[in-house]
């Protein structure tokens, strides 16, 4: 395990790492979050694994910015872009990509995070770095004594300054939303 500071060397390690198909734990504006590249199916397959997590339910992308999402999604429209007006910050999108399927997207509000993403192509698969039913971590000592301790890298950026996990709103086609997890955002 490779434990970098969030500063410019760090992000080159932690970039490099992913763009190789590792597992990066990584600080966001919430908690830590566990992050593989989209393109590694394997390095997903990892996280699932190292989290414990049920490999039913979705992982979530979480983008450099709103044009990242809208690139992916093939445009962002009507109420989810209202919502989207909220990013960056502790908000997830559930919506819907051309050709039917769902996807879960969260525009961080922490500056080397974004960095981070943007230096990936955009777009990261993320999960909390905590195993599945046990608390969030909000520190690197905290992700290290959990799920993060699994991983190829830590980007320690101090405590997240959020603490509480991200809101997940599913926007339907019809327009109308509908709230899957109370988060920090209130809706």
């Amino acid at each position: 395990m490779n434990v970098v500071r969030c500063d410019e060397e760090g992000l080159a390690a932690a970039a490099a790492v992913l763009k190789g198909g590792g597992v990066a734990a990584i600080p966001t504006d919430t908690v830590y979050g566990l992050a593989a590249h989209p393109s590694f199916p394997q390095a997903v397959e990892r996280l699932y694994s190292i989290k414990g997590r049920d490999g039913h339910k979705p992982i979530a992308l979480l983008a450099a910015d709103r044009e990242a999402v809208a690139r992916h999604a093939g445009g962002i429209r009507g109420e989810a872009a209202r919502l989207a007006g909220l990013w960056p910050g502790a908000l997830t999108l559930v919506i819907g990509r051309e050709g039917g399927a769902t996807e879960g997207y969260r525009v961080p509000d922490h500056a080397w995070t974004r960095r981070l993403l943007a230096a990936c192509g955009g777009l990261l698969r993320v999960t909390s770095a905590n195993f599945s039913g046990q608390p969030d971590a909000t520190d690197a000592d905290a992700a290290l004594a959990g799920a993060a301790a699994l991983a190829d890298i830590l980007a320690d950026g101090g405590p997240s300054p959020g603490g509480v996990p991200s809101t997940v709103v599913f926007v339907r086609e019809d327009g109308s939303a509908k709230i899957l997890r109370q988060g920090a955002v209130a809706i």
